[in-house]
């Protein structure tokens, strides 16, 4: 059963001393099942939310979100041009614990409603994390992985939809190749959030005021930050957020919207893999109506590469070789 605003309100006052509190209300979904919140409110007018987790899956996120908070230090947090949170302190509840954060305000907007404006300040934020110093992460003990990780996770994907027999041939070629594209490859991983989408973001005014949901902090492929902007049904909104990028990152890494595109693409195949794995027929039939769907709109593209045509490409044994180089790189 979800506990009630005040009796959040109440654990809020245990977990942080001197809180003076004079309201509380709900905040979030009531389809949320991952955790209780509450939004506070002090007598000075300040805001904080608590939140308990209902799952054990829900209570290992907000550990792991916790750390990455705690790494994001107050220095870090001076490069940002958006707000994120800060843990304020917790109590124990019935096994788990009620965490209490400082509150960033701005509202949800869902992608298909970004206008090409807040898609530039996206973009803007997103650069900004990228550009942020490696070394925070590092020193938080937070996972490191490099280009050749990146692409074995995409190669390991591709192989694994490719065994259900149910992805169309024309995506398996397409994504093969893009994975045979050596200069696709040839990044600098960057601090990332790794697991940005529109839930993630809050704005105000055609402008990113705080970025949520840092459970998965790490340094490792930029493409993965950006990769669910191109989800928007507007190209002209695409193009703003990846254009202001650019413009705060420079040329740093010229194949990202390929590999952008590469890993939008294989999230439908994860989706397929999801159904698959826990035996969902209605996933794997939604999966398999997507992918066909997916033919459609690259149907002008199956004969080109995601990658620059251009660009040479390797023969599966030379992937291989390309992995066992970064490998001893590293």
């Amino acid at each position: 059963m979800a506990r009630s605003h005040l009796t959040l309100a109440a654990l809020a006052t245990s977990a942080v001393a001197d809180l003076d509190l004079v309201s509380a209300s709900e905040f979030g979904s009531r389809h949320d099942n991952e955790f209780d919140s509450a939004l506070l409110t002090g007598r000075d007018g300040k805001h904080w939310i608590i939140r308990v987790p209902r799952s054990e899956a829900a209570e290992a996120a907000q550990s792991a979100d916790l750390v990455a908070l705690q790494a994001i230090s107050a220095g870090v947090r001076t490069r940002l041009p958006f707000a994120v949170s800060s843990f304020v302190g917790q109590t124990p509840v019935s096994g788990t614990r009620a965490v209490v954060y400082e509150f960033v305000y701005g509202s949800k907007v869902g992608l298909g409603d970004v206008e090409p404006a807040l898609a530039a300040s996206l973009g803007t934020a997103i650069a900004a994390i990228h550009n942020l110093p490696t070394s925070f992460v590092a020193d938080a003990g937070l996972p490191i992985f490099g280009a050749n990780e990146a692409l074995r996770a995409a190669v390991s994907v591709m192989d694994r939809a490719a065994a259900t027999s149910l992805v169309p041939a024309a995506l398996l070629a397409r994504w093969e190749s893009a994975m045979e594209d050596s200069k696709l490859w040839q990044f600098q991983p960057t601090v990332v959030n790794n697991t940005l989408s529109a839930d993630s973001v809050l704005t105000a005014h055609d402008e990113v005021t705080g970025i949520l949901n840092w459970q998965e902090l790490r340094v490792a492929d930029p493409a993965r930050d950006v990769a669910w902007l191109l989800a928007s049904p507007y190209p002209v909104v695409v193009d703003a957020a990846f254009d202001a990028y650019t413009k705060h990152r420079g040329s740093a890494d010229r194949q990202i919207r390929q590999r952008a595109t590469l890993y939008s693409e294989l999230e439908v195949a994860k989706w397929l893999l999801h159904g698959t794995d826990t035996r969902n027929t209605e996933i794997v039939d939604d999966a398999v109506e997507m992918l066909a769907s997916l033919v459609d709109d690259v149907q002008n593209d199956v004969m080109h590469p995601i990658g620059a045509q251009t660009m040479p490409t390797m023969a599966v044994d030379e992937v291989e070789a390309f992995l066992d180089r970064n490998e001893r790189s590293v």
